[in-house]
């Protein structure tokens, strides 16, 4: 029984997916539904698109490396600006009250209300999706920058002073690594954000021939369902992948935090 302990979650999270799959299939068995296909059909187009491609010839991985890659343009440039700025926000409590009220104004705005000014800004360029994500993005990550900052420890900061250290040396050697694990989490959640963003932002605004967005949307209306789920499944499978990687991440370099949590 050792094994079942070992692989109990594993198992568990197996027997839940097969459940889901198999209710899947008999549900749009019996529903019969025109715009709810059933799971082989889904697989099959999901394999096609793969393979083949669609109308024009583009395979589902080619949209998914395009969304991608304007999710990536958009990520790294509010992860550089996010951590700059949440470091010293969280070190300077004068700058942080200055910038408080300008950062609490904007961070409500839905980052798709954005939509229609990036688009008339930015046109289908890079550009415009950037900018989508950016602010997606940049909350989360300033926010988790800011309160991983403020929980160091006096006392670490203190006895690095007492052996000399600069102000450079106590930054990063005592405050970032004591807030990496805020920022890593602030990392994980605003890339889910910007994930979503993107799919959206191709959708409704930013529009090109590529992207997961743009794809889904032109199967829907042309009532391609099995493709446009097929996509749809595409989506939640990189996200998955991508979420999975930073929780590992955090596993191997945070497993401090495994034992206190222990």
């Amino acid at each position: 029984m050792n094994w079942f302990k070992r692989y109990k979650n594993s198992l568990i999270q197996l027997s839940a997916a097969v459940v889901f799959l198999i209710l899947w299939q008999l549900g749009a068995t019996v529903l019969n539904l025109v715009y709810f296909p059933s799971l082989s059909d889904t697989v099959m187009a999901f394999y096609q698109l793969v393979v083949y491609g669609d109308a024009q010839g583009n395979s589902l991985l080619t949209h998914s490396f395009i969304s991608l890659y304007r999710v990536f343009a958009g990520f790294s440039i509010a992860l550089v600006l996010a951590l700059a700025l949440g470091l010293l926000c969280g070190v300077n409590e004068a700058f942080y009250s200055m910038l408080k009220p300008l950062i609490e104004v904007i961070r409500p705005i839905p980052p798709l209300a954005w939509v229609p000014f990036a688009s008339i800004a930015f046109g289908i360029a890079i550009g415009g999706y950037a900018f989508v994500i950016f602010l997606g993005a940049f909350f989360p990550i300033f926010l988790n920058t800011v309160t991983g900052v403020k929980r160091t420890s006096s006392i670490l900061v203190d006895v690095a002073k007492t052996f000399k250290a600069d102000k450079k040396d106590v930054m990063f050697k005592v405050i970032v690594p004591s807030a990496l694990p805020e920022i890593t989490t602030g990392m994980r959640i605003g890339f889910g954000i910007a994930w979503m963003c993107i799919i959206a932002a191709e959708m409704i605004g930013v529009k090109s021939a590529l992207g997961l967005g743009f794809f889904i949307f032109s199967m829907a209306n042309l009532a391609l369902y099995a493709e446009m789920f097929a996509g749809m499944i595409m989506i939640g499978l990189i996200s998955y992948v991508i979420n999975e990687g930073f929780m590992l991440a955090e596993r191997q370099f945070f497993k401090w935090r495994v034992e206190i949590a222990k």
